[in-house]
């Protein structure tokens, strides 16, 4: 993908996520935090599952790539974030932001995609136990893995690929705190049709795929649950799906909060406070609810700390 084109912009102007100089040494802090919680949560949620060999199954395989894509999701976005909240003028250069965007693009459709294979596991695991260990092989855990990062590529370059058609002319202020689809498109001075188009068609599979395979796939999971006759099955068969349920919930109701309400009805601040929901808190999230949800992972993670401390 060749990065130089005709645009006379080299660089554009971050807005930031505030205009008030007094909250940004405390604004800096405060994610700095989030992001060491980050990236220690899900560098040890990785770790933790390569080095226990009872969470080499398809569900906990799924989990280490969630991991990995939320470690790289958040570092796309929250690095350039702090610099930004200690930098007197907050700019990027043409092909940076280019480059974040397609990293951005690409990260945050794999990790879409991902919670959907996931949600099929979790389906397969509990309403056809008998044939998991066919359906959910390693050679076909392999191959979806293969999909959904092919799928993440494919949608990032179109995406991409369609803003580098773009010329910007003379305005180079973003008014968000990274380079984000919408507010790029806002400073192009050539026609945005095609971009718009590819947007709709991309957000409308993103939106319209994984929720259909993930509403129907609990739908079924419910059904076999409340068929289970024992409470202490029902209530072991729901607590395997509840951590899911719960990163399900928060990813795609924060995006559908940001891109599924009209642009008249959300004020940019709004827009930049469900960004921060989606791109910096819930990679952060998801290793916390997944470690304290989670029993295998827990019975896991003590069993490591107990050897570690031992030795």
């Amino acid at each position: 993908m060749d990065i130089g084109n005709s645009s006379l912009v080299t660089e554009f102007i971050l807005v930031g996520l505030t205009k008030y100089p007094e909250i940004q040494v405390p604004l800096f802090f405060l994610f700095l935090g989030i992001y060491i919680i980050t990236v220690a949560g899900n560098l040890g949620l990785v770790t933790l599952i390569r080095l226990t060999s009872h969470l080499h199954t398809p569900m906990y395989y799924f989990l280490f790539n969630l991991s990995c894509i939320d470690l790289c999701y958040s570092s796309v976005i929250t690095p350039k974030l702090l610099v930004n909240f200690l930098s007197k003028r907050n700019t990027i250069s043409y092909a940076g932001c280019m480059t974040q965007l397609f990293f951005y693009c690409f990260f945050v459709n794999a990790e879409c995609y991902v919670l959907t294979v996931m949600a099929y596991d979790r389906y397969v695991a509990i309403c056809k136990p008998l044939l998991y260990k066919v359906t959910m092989s390693p050679q076909i855990c392999s191959l979806m893995a293969v999909i959904v990062y092919l799928g993440a590529f494919i949608a990032a370059w179109a995406h991409t690929g369609c803003m580098l058609r773009l010329t910007f002319c003379d305005a180079n202020t973003i008014n968000h705190y990274m380079c984000d689809i919408l507010p790029l498109l806002e400073l192009s001075c050539t026609s945005t049709h095609i971009n718009e188009l590819v947007v709709l068609i991309i957000i409308g599979f993103d939106v319209g795929v994984p929720g259909l395979t993930v509403s129907v796939s609990y739908v079924f999971i419910l059904s076999s649950i409340l068929r289970i006759s024992s409470t202490e099955g029902r209530s072991k068969a729901f607590s395997t799906c509840s951590s899911h349920i719960i990163v399900v919930s928060v990813f795609f109701g924060s995006g559908a909060f940001m891109y599924l309400h009209p642009s008249s009805v959300l004020s940019m601040n709004q827009k930049k406070v469900s960004t921060v929901f989606y791109t910096i808190l819930v990679p952060m999230l998801n290793p916390l609810i997944y470690s304290f949800r989670n029993k295998e992972v827990k019975v896991a993670l003590k069993r490591t700390l107990s050897r570690k401390i031992f030795f």
